[in-house]
């Protein structure tokens, strides 16, 4: 097993750490793994941009056509009339 020193930790980050760890009925090091093995599990790389994110949720209810790429165009701002 690998062991992790912190140096420099502000004071309230570790009363914070010690009240956390009472709340949920661990030590502050047991709890401080927990927190670690939370913040390292890998999350899947974006699917490849917002554009494809929408395509995605209309092609759920039958959007079948393709949504041209925005990409080198000018973005030209709306006008309202008052």
């Amino acid at each position: 097993m690998a062991q992790l020193v912190v140096r420099n930790l502000e004071n309230l980050v570790k009363i914070r750490l010690q009240l956390r760890a009472r709340r949920n009925g661990r030590s502050m090091e047991e709890e401080i793994r927990d927190i670690l093995r939370s913040a390292a599990i890998e999350e899947a790389p974006p699917g490849g941009g917002l554009g494809n994110e929408i395509a995605g949720l209309f092609t759920k209810i039958g959007l079948e056509a393709d949504i041209p790429e925005l990409r080198g165009y000018a973005v030209k701002p709306s006008e309202f009339e008052p």
